[in-house]
Formats: structure tokens, sequence, C-alpha cells
């Protein structure tokens, strides 16, 4: 089940809670009845293979002179 976390609007309450993909999304501070926003974190992307800009048009060394 993926993790997910929150952070409330009025005190800034975080926290993490695993949910289904099916449940709905938290809307309500445990802690002082605030909303919440749900809170994105950063994510690492490894571009691998064929088929990226990144990887298909990395610049090309000269090994051979065209005189």
């Amino acid at each position: 089940m993926p993790t997910y976390s929150y952070v409330c609007k009025k005190c800034e309450h975080g926290f993490e809670v695993q949910q289904s993909f099916q449940d709905q999304p938290l809307t309500t501070c445990e802690s002082c009845g605030g909303e919440l926003r749900k809170v994105f974190g950063n994510l690492g992307v490894s571009f691998k293979g064929s088929g990226f800009y990144r990887t298909d048009s990395a610049a090309k060394s000269e090994s051979s002179s065209s005189d």
C-alpha cells in the first residue's frame, strides 16, 4: 500500500498514513480539526536505455577526421 504525507493548513501538524488507492484522501486534521493538504515529495528519475532525449541525443565524439 502507498504511504501518503499530509500537513494541516492550520496547525502545520504533519504525518504519514498508508492508504489504498481506493481510499478517499484525508481532509480533517486529527490534532486541531483543520483542513489537510497532501504533500508530494521529490522523486529521483534515472533515464536508462533508448527512447529518451537525454540518452539518444548525447553529443557524439569525433573519432575520425573528414579530410
